[in-house]
């Protein structure tokens, strides 16, 4: 049976785990009352197992070293109470009385902290989920509102067209679509100068009784006697596209430019339209923040019955230890606290799930439940059985293909150079791209095991994403098709076949690789490879795209990925060249074209990154520490053109540049690794150069990767030594060293998001804060 410590442990939700009962400290409190009633009991136990002889099985004799022992003991103690005067026997009489009284009086001190600390919280939380709801109210009436003054702005121009013949067949087509679909119809501007003054003053009427305001509307100006001023409704979208970033910005220049030179007496109002297309995005935001109220909702309907059941437990092991039922009455005074007796979140949850079916599910529960409470995943044995299978397949075939590797000679010298030179790259690209995954598959090993809500950190669907398991099955099962790939090509290399049929496999397996890809149907985990591309998109076009955690997370691992890059531009050049019956291998090594394009590729990914932090100190409000981030992406930028410049013109003036560039963005990103992004080499910690809070028990273990983090940002010293080897070992320490770097960038994310995940427990951050539309103009 599992200890409800554990149970607890497992079940509490891990940002809020400080704000729960401490049912450790309170059971070792109950375990020292214990102790204060037994003393002697105890003590003479620790005596008997200090003094404990080893046991070697049972024997005839047992029965008679156990009398013996008693006897013994028997005697002694009547020795000793020869010896003891009579108020000593009294001393020990009041004096476990005494200590008792102690313990329970901080058990109980203790206890009341604990129900204080936990009330407390709940009424917070209450409090936050309680305004939440009422301002997601108003900003649904808002909308509700305006859709109704839309569909009555609508109606009226159709009405007023109908006269055109030629506009009949457009205005039925209008008329019979829903209103989500009608924004590719038409979207023109409610507050455009073909909108009636009533439709404008309707709209600032219904808003202003919802609580937003609006500078120069009539009914504002006419209380300060001034005259009335034809406004302009704003709606706050976030600018989480190309289409709404240039929006944005277009529309904070026009307000410059044009509305800031008007005059007071002018109709100002350039400003942002209400639109069709803006009002479903601000239904979509309204949508998700209830989606997420609901789920802190359920936290928190959670967060009370686990403790309740703590204090119900602790409180029975007290009366167990105590021999008393003097609990019972503190137990009253728990299920009359309010975080057990309020009824606010079950009422709310219950408004929640009225307004979400009534209004974003056309009354079905059904599809509403779909979003409230989607089904939980189950986790499948079959993917378990499939990982071990197609493991042991990938032994058998690697095994099979060093041992014709070792016949055929392909590591020697005399051996064609063709091999090393043109296959070896193209199957390093998918080896490196294999580890990287069955990395990422451990860090979310390690994630779960920890209790480190990376789902949440993430803002994944927890109900659509992978877990470890999928993750090790798409390595092994793309690493067993890799490497049975090369055993063939071996094979068929070795046995004097077509060599333009032969180098075909690879690139085969690369289409295949791509085509998987971008399979548009329901296989092959299309959720999230789709998503997948989504980041990627997100992270080329980075100026234009909100950046997410998720988006800068994906391009910090491309950052380590870049001899991965490198592989797959020679792969495409090599088959595109020969597909247009160009010597491949010349025209992809010795082009100057190709060479500038291998430079470009070198520094893209701190390119990328680099404009990320650039948008993010635009966003969130001028934060300097985004400024010196990019700054840390440019030295390295730095780093990598004067080692490519090195590489090529290696005199000592290149050789002395690359040595002060590569040691400062080295340093330099250190310093980011171990106290911006990890949080560690606190000076003022209680562990030593590390920090307060740490989720793994052994400390040196930290110590440990601050060490492996050092060496392994140190493999540029490589290309400095320049050492005089063959084109085989070249190619192996190439390939050693950049997989050396995808285990350093493996280890380095787990710390990450331990350090990401500790901010969300220090400030309670549980749920996600979805951006409302409407605000309040003034």
């Amino acid at each position: 049976m599992v200890k409800f410590s554990r149970e607890l442990e497992a079940q509490l939700i891990p940002e809020w785990k400080d704000a729960f009962v401490n049912y450790r400290q309170l059971k070792k409190q109950v375990k020292k009352i214990k102790i204060s009633l037994h003393p002697r009991l105890d003590s003479d136990a620790s005596t008997a197992g200090d003094e404990e002889i080893p046991s070697f099985g049972i024997s005839i004799f047992d029965g008679f070293r156990a009398l013996a022992a008693g006897f013994s003991s028997t005697s002694t103690r009547g020795h000793r109470d020869l010896s003891i005067s009579g108020d000593d026997d009294r001393a020990e009489e009041v004096e476990p009385v005494e200590c008792r009284d102690v313990e329970e009086k901080s058990f109980f001190n203790k206890l009341e902290k604990e129900l204080e600390k936990v009330n407390k919280f709940y009424e917070t939380k209450e409090r936050e989920f309680c305004e939440r709801g009422e301002a997601l109210n108003k900003q649904l009436q808002i909308l509700l509102d305006l859709k109704k003054i839309l569909d009555e702005h609508y109606r009226r121009r159709q009405q007023s067209r109908c006269s055109s013949p030629s506009q009949g067949a457009f205005l039925d087509r209008f008329n019979s679509a829903p209103i989500s679909d009608r924004t590719s119809e038409t979207d023109e501007p409610v507050s455009d100068s073909s909108t009636s003054p009533a439709i404008s003053e309707e709209v600032i009427s219904a808003l202003e009784r919802n609580g937003i305001s609006f500078v120069g509307s009539a009914k504002s100006k006419a209380k300060k006697g001034a005259k009335p001023k034809a406004a302009t409704m704003r709606i706050d979208i976030p600018a989480t596209t190309p289409g709404k970033t240039i929006s944005a910005i277009t529309s904070m220049v026009w307000e410059d430019l044009v509305n800031g030179a008007r005059k007071e007496g002018e109709c100002g109002g350039g400003g942002d339209y209400i639109s069709r297309r803006k009002i479903q995005c601000a239904e979509k935001m309204i949508r998700g923040a209830f989606v997420e109220l609901y789920r802190g909702l359920g936290l928190l309907k959670n967060y009370s019955s686990l403790n309740m059941i703590a204090f119900t437990k602790i409180l029975k092991k007290y009366d167990k230890v105590s021999k008393k039922q003097a609990s019972s009455g503190y137990l009253k005074k728990v299920k009359r606290s309010h975080f057990v007796n309020s009824d606010k979140v079950v009422k709310l949850v219950d408004e929640v799930e009225t307004i979400f079916i009534k209004f974003f599910a056309s009354n079905d529960k059904r599809k509403a439940m779909k979003f409230l409470r989607p089904n939980q995943p189950k986790e499948s044995h079959m993917i378990t059985f499939f990982v071990g299978l197609f493991t042991g397949s990938f032994v058998t075939l690697f095994t099979v293909y060093a041992f014709l590797a070792h016949i055929s000679g392909i590591f020697s010298s005399t051996f064609e150079p063709g091999y090393m030179e043109i296959v070896y790259p193209v199957f390093s690209m998918f080896a490196l791209l294999s580890l990287h995954i069955f990395l990422y598959g451990c860090n979310l090993f390690m994630w779960k095991s920890t209790r480190i809500n990376h789902n949440f950190i993430f803002e994944f669907n927890p109900h659509k994403a992978l877990n470890y398991r999928d993750f090790f099955l798409i390595c092994t099962s793309f690493m067993t098709m890799v490497v049975g790939a090369m055993v063939i090509h071996l094979i068929l290399r070795s046995s004097n076949f077509a060599p333009h049929l032969v180098d075909a496999i690879p690139g085969t397996l690369l289409v295949m690789f791509f085509g998987t890809l971008i399979c548009p149907f329901n296989i092959f985990y299309r959720s999230t490879r789709y998503c997948f591309l989504r980041v990627i998109r997100n992270i080329i076009f980075s100026p234009f795209y909100k950046v997410l955690m998720v988006d800068f997370f994906m391009a910090d691992q491309l950052t380590s990925q870049i001899p991965l890059l490198r592989y797959m531009e020679f792969t495409s050049c090599y088959f595109i060249a020969a597909g247009f019956k160009i010597h491949p291998y010349e025209t992809c090594t010795n082009n100057k074209s190709y060479k500038i394009l291998a430079y470009i590729i070198s520094f893209l990914p701190y390119y990328y990154r680099a404009l990320q932090c650039a948008r993010r100190y635009m966003e969130e409000g001028y934060d300097p520490n985004h400024l010196a981030n990019a700054g840390k992406y440019i030295s390295a930028m730095l780093a990598a053109a004067v080692r490519w410049k090195y590489a090529f013109d290696p005199t000592p003036m290149w050789l002395a540049f690359v040595v002060i560039t590569s040691t400062f963005a080295t340093f330099y990103q250190l310093y980011w690794d171990f106290v911006k992004d990890w949080g560690l080499l606190n000076l003022n910690s209680t562990n030593l150069f590390l920090r307060n809070e740490l989720i793994l028990r052994n400390n040196s273990i930290y110590y440990v990767s601050l060490a492996l983090n050092f060496m392994l940002r140190l493999a540029w010293i490589e290309a400095v030594l320049r050492l005089n080897l063959g084109p085989v070992e070249n190619r192996l320490i190439d390939f050693s060293l950049a997989s050396l770097e995808i285990i350093r960038r493996g280890h380095w994310n787990f710390y990450r998001l331990e350090n990401e995940h500790l901010n969300n427990v220090g400030k309670f951050r549980a749920v996600k804060v979805v951006p409302l539309p409407f605000r309040d103009m003034e």
